[in-house]
């Protein structure tokens, strides 16, 4: 490969286009099974093949392919595993939204007819997701690309359901489950979203069948009423001790049903007594088990009413409420209405509400796998942040049995026949041919699917070749990290180290980093409604890659949400366009040669000994900032030496050094050149497209690929403590210099005179050597270097590290002048400040303006507060000037 040229500008769409075709063709991210290197496996949490790139995803890889290149810079054997997930919900649901538009529906095709039509999507469609990960940078292992519902993985999910079936831990059993009326299907715990909504409660009169009265219950779904098995109380609530044990009369379905008592029963909710509908409330289901009573199922599985609700058949679960509520009424029996605010279950791919159904469904006993799991954490592996613990901990202790079949066509179907002549039901990893017990042929395969997570619990190492005893798996599992976002703690997480244990024998990772959340930049929630997302790739197409990545991880502190602008995206593609510009300086003045090597320990140039004593603590920081996962103190503190030390001092330090001496600019080359080389190393992981570009350009570096290049070596001999510190020295004195002029309105271009007290000896001669730097960087005309020069009252002083700094302002300012125009900008200064504080101190004001409206006139009164003491001190220093 020919050495690169850079252009005058970073142009990253064309640069990031080469580099992803580029590692993708040499599969530079493709470990190599025969090395004897340390290995490191992460895995991508495989988003559906539906879905599209939102930020949370790049939020997520980005961390991700931090923690894969610098494991590869550590030498390390790396394998990250990419995949999709087939969705079954979601994906149904998209194809069969494509038919409805073709006037036609899954049952006029039919199950083989759609399955195939699905597959066609998929093909056309469902690589969406992974040409944007692409563009994102992310270095996973192309070649090992995943699928859910590819042949191996789906052997790999047959068997792990037979033998949980031949275990026990499999079963079939009729159950109250969470049901969808719009897509049709039974939906886990956790596949349910709950959202506050504003509702009633409606208290209704039940008379005693004996005549002697009535009991009132409340209840938030009138409709149920005419599936009402009993009504409950509490046995030490004695309001209705003496009704234990008589009848009611359940309105409308006119039903005698017993009064029961129950320590379930909250005595200050509602009335404190509960009507029971076991068929449509989980509650409710335990406790007509509990106490034997009916089970009357009256809304069907469209979540309309049935032949059980009599009159209301048909009716819409919202119709048959409005009527009934009607109806009571005008029995008299309905007492009051009273307004609720509570929690309302919905699916978590339509939003339609979830009805509880009894139906016959497949489940884990995750209650039976549930205990190891627990205790695996911390034992075997760590949550980080360690907040996350106590809400796994919390999930597993209530945890119910896992409710694994769904009702759609799409999908791992479930390996279960029942005989047509026999009845027996055969679980199988192959399709039989005949019923073992009666020998006979008709045979029908159970019609459901597997939830989504089941396969999804086993990809740690269904990915890896499992069931067989692959290299892969023998090298790589378990994993060293799973990233993840919290809410999949439970969908995925917790269901991987059940299933890692139960079939590998060991947890599946041995940690597992729970990142934030991405906010917009006043915290809130990105959301469709909201209208505040931001799109990765408009964002990579307006910015770059890089950009977006360095932004995201330089936000990523443990543990707390991140609040993202386009704003902070645009500020750091500057930082990128800096670090090419640096590259290019480089370049320029290195002419196309790779520098003499020198023992960088015998430099002795000040401001190279500086650099190279700064850029070994950075390699210490960086080093220690990733593996503790602090992700945003890794790109700080990079960012910090980057611009503020590397481009902003050491680039213009060195810029005399290539108008000096050969020896001169022999040092400075192998300086700048090391320098540059290494730190490109460190920023790789957070920004490769740009860090490439530029490695290649490097004299020497034409046939290198930066992806490959280890962590640079620490070199302890470089860490000069006292020369730092002298460094250290010489930049306070130019800053306080650049910061009077500033403080004066005087144009940082314009030469003045200067005198400079020094504190001992040492500082003396520092300054002296310095002298070409002051003058060029603090743009003095001439400076005086004096322990015993009084300083003329026509001047500005400051001090730094005891040296007293004097800039001399006869003849450069009209003092009388200046402090006309401060009075003018205190006076009008003072005005807007007393507008805030009066807003600010009207508590109805703070109490109904607009949070971010009290925030912002908040920190405008700050910032005036700042400036003015400011320019009061400015005032006093000229008045000064004129005594």
């Amino acid at each position: 490969m020919a050495l690169k040229e850079l252009s005058k500008a970073y142009e990253p769409q064309e640069v990031e286009e080469y580099w992803r075709e580029y590692w993708e063709k040499h599969q530079c991210f493709t470990p190599d099974m025969n090395s004897k290197a340390e290995p490191y496996s992460i895995v991508i949490p495989p988003p559906n093949v539906t879905g599209a790139l939102h930020i949370g995803h790049a939020f997520n890889q980005t961390l991700q392919d931090i923690l894969a290149r610098h494991a590869r810079q550590k030498g390390k054997k790396v394998l990250w595993i990419v995949g999709t997930d087939h969705a079954g919900i979601s994906t149904q649901n998209v194809v069969e939204r494509k038919l409805l538009k073709e006037g036609v529906s899954r049952h006029d095709l039919g199950r083989e007819k759609f399955l195939e039509k699905v597959w066609a999507w998929k093909e056309e469609y469902g690589g969406k997701i992974l040409k944007q990960i692409r563009h994102l940078g992310s270095s996973v292992d192309w070649t090992r690309e995943r699928f859910t519902m590819d042949e191996d993985l789906a052997k790999a999910v047959r068997k792990v359901f037979v033998r949980l079936y031949d275990e026990g831990l499999i079963y079939k059993g009729k159950y109250i489950v969470n049901w969808c009326p719009r897509c049709h299907t039974a939906l886990a715990d956790d596949e349910v979203e709950h959202t506050p909504q504003k509702g009633a409660l409606w208290h209704v009169k039940y008379m005693l069948e004996d005549g002697s009265g009535s009991i009132v219950i409340a209840t938030s779904r009138p409709e149920t009423i005419l599936g009402d098995s009993a009504v409950c109380v509490h046995p030490d609530d004695e309001r209705y001790q003496h009704l234990i044990g008589k009848k009611v009369i359940v309105p409308i379905a006119n039903r005698a049903v017993p009064i029961i008592a129950d320590r379930y029963v909250d005595k200050e909710f509602g009335t404190g007594a509960l009507k029971v509908t076991p068929c449509h409330d989980p509650n409710d289901w335990n406790l007509g088990h509990t106490h034997r009573i009916d089970f009357i199922q009256v809304i069907d599985d469209n979540g309309n009413m049935n032949e059980e609700a009599g009159v209301y058949k048909g009716l819409s679960r919202e119709e048959c409420r409005e009527r009934i509520v009607k109806d009571i009424e005008a029995l008299g029996q309905l007492v009051k209405i009273e307004e609720l605010d509570h929690s309302v279950g919905t699916c978590y791919r339509c939003k339609t509400v979830i009805e509880p159904y009894v139906s016959v469904q497949w489940f884990v006993a995750t209650t039976k796998l549930a205990p190891k799991a627990r205790a695996a954490v911390p034992a075997e592996i760590e949550i980080l942040p360690e907040t996350w613990t106590k809400t796994y901990y919390n999930w597993l202790d209530n945890i119910r049995d896992w409710c694994i079949s769904r009702q759609l066509w799409w999908g791992h179907r479930i390996p279960a026949w029942t005989c047509q002549d026999c009845g027996e039901l055969i679980v199988s990893e192959q399709d039989p041919a005949v019923c073992p017990k009666c020998g006979k042929s008709r045979l029908e395969q159970d019609p459901d699917v597997l939830d989504t997570w089941f396969s999804s619990a086993l990809w740690p190492f269904s990915t890896m070749g499992w069931p067989n005893n692959t290299e892969e798996l023998k090298t790589f599992y378990p994993l060293n990290i799973l990233v993840t976002a919290f809410d999949i703690l439970f969908f995925w997480v917790a269901r991987m180290i059940m299933m890692g244990q139960h079939f590998m024998g060991e947890v599946p990772f041995r940690q597992v980093y729970i990142h934030a959340l991405v906010r917009d930049a006043q915290g809130r929630k990105m959301s469709k409604s909201l209208g505040n997302g931001i799109d990765p790739l408009d964002m990579i197409n307006k910015y770059g890659a890089d950009a977006l990545r360095f932004t995201m991880a330089s936000l990523a502190a443990m543990g707390r949400d991140i609040r993202l602008s386009e704003e902070r995206i645009e500020g750091y593609r500057n930082f990128v366009n800096k670090v090419w510009n640096a590259a290019r300086f480089a370049l320029l003045n290195l002419e196309g040669n790779k520098p003499e090597p020198l023992a960088l320990e015998k430099v002795s140039a000040l401001h190279h000994v500086w650099i190279l004593h700064r850029l070994e603590e950075v390699k210490a920081e960086s080093e220690t900032a990733i593996n503790a996962y602090r992700f945003n103190d890794l790109a700080q503190c990079l960012y910090k030496f980057v611009w503020n030390e590397f481009c902003d001092w050491y680039l213009e330090l060195v810029k005399g050094d290539f108008k000096g001496t050969a020896e001169q600019k022999k040092e400075a080359s192998f300086v700048l050149y090391t320098v540059l080389s290494e730190t490109l190393i460190l920023l790789h992981p957070i920004m490769p497209f740009v860090t490439s570009e530029i490695w290649q350009a490097l004299p020497g570096n034409a046939d290198g690929n930066l992806a490959e290049m280890l962590r640079p070596e620490m070199r302890p001999e470089c860490l000069k403590e006292k020369e730092a510190n002298a460094m250290l020295y010489i930049q306070e004195v130019i800053v306080a210099i650049r910061a009077m002029k500033s403080e004066l309105g005087i144009a940082p271009s314009m030469k003045l005179n200067a005198l400079i007290k020094p504190l001992n000896d040492e500082q003396a001669e520092l300054l002296e050597h310095a002298k070409a730097w002051l003058m060029f960087l603090a743009r003095l005309e001439d400076f005086e270097i004096s322990k015993t020069a009084a300083a003329p009252k026509a001047s500005a002083s400051n001090i730094i590290q005891g040296t007293e700094i004097t800039i001399l302002l006869e003849g450069v300012l009209d003092f009388k002048a200046e402090l006309a125009r401060l009075e003018k900008e205190l006076v009008k200064l003072e005005k807007e400040l007393a507008g805030i504080e009066t807003r600010l101190s009207n508590a109805n004001f703070v109490a109904n303006a607009p949070e971010t409206v009290v925030a912002k006139d908040k920190e405008r009164a700050t910032d005036l507060t700042d400036k003015k003491a400011k320019l009061l001190a400015l005032q006093k220093r000229f008045q000064e000037a004129l005594a």
